[in-house]
């Protein structure tokens, strides 16, 4: 990857991006009010389990099926993967977050001067809510639209995710910023290891009770700091 392939996806998946991220916990919330989660060593478990047996086997997958549209010229397999997405998420707050974070991916991703046909049809696809835009489809497709291989794509929006659960823990939990990188850190060699296995995979799979138990309780909590 050159350095301009780099810079032009290293934006999707910077803090600085505006995607929204910072109002969903993706369950973490529920998870720490009901007790399961008290302290960086739960934090850890929880969010290996999802990069792993969770979104690992689901979101991970579908950003690299959405690679392979892009590179394919075919949208209908990226319009297949949001749907079955779409399908598999049992939270409705997981749902509309994942689309409101796609959305934003792909109106940047489609915004930039003289936009690859296929961002363009996709973008207007999730505007006239013909699809529904989630943000692992939407970086796959931004990500492979800057040069990316499929294996650093899944690997990149793996580790968005990670820091997500991160940035939500510290506002959570008595975390503090090194804490949190060092917990980042131990969650790589995963991150590695799922992306390559999920490559070369189209079925989608997820097991993750746990973490969908505590995102569908999310909406039930009496007082709420984040969205999801």
């Amino acid at each position: 990857m050159n350095a301009l392939s780099l810079l032009r996806g290293l934006r999707f998946v910077d803090s600085f991006f505006p995607s929204g991220g910072y109002a969903f916990s993706s369950g973490l919330e529920a998870a720490v009010y009901g007790g399961l989660v008290k302290n960086a060593e739960d934090l850890s478990r929880f969010v290996f389990e999802s990069l792993t047996t969770g979104i690992g086997e689901r979101e991970a997958v579908a950003a690299g099926v959405a690679h392979d549209a892009f590179v394919s010229g075919r949208l209908e397999t990226a319009l297949k993967a949001d749907r079955e997405l779409d399908a598999m998420k049992l939270s409705c707050e997981g749902r509309t977050a994942s689309r409101q974070m796609g959305r934003q991916v792909i109106r940047v991703a489609a915004g930039q001067s003289e936009p690859p046909p296929l961002l363009a049809d996709y973008q207007a696809l999730v505007e006239s809510e013909k699809t529904p835009g989630h943000m692992a489809v939407a970086l796959g497709l931004a990500l492979a639209s800057a040069g990316w291989s499929k294996e650093d794509s899944i690997a990149a929006f793996l580790y968005q995710a990670a820091t997500g659960y991160v940035a939500a823990a510290m506002k959570l939990l008595p975390i503090g910023q090194r804490e949190g990188q060092g917990l980042i850190e131990s969650w790589l060699p995963a991150i590695g290891r799922v992306s390559k296995q999920a490559a070369p995979q189209r079925v989608f799979r997820s097991w993750s009770p746990v973490q969908d138990i505590y995102a569908m309780r999310h909406s039930r909590l009496e007082s709420r700091l984040f969205r999801s």
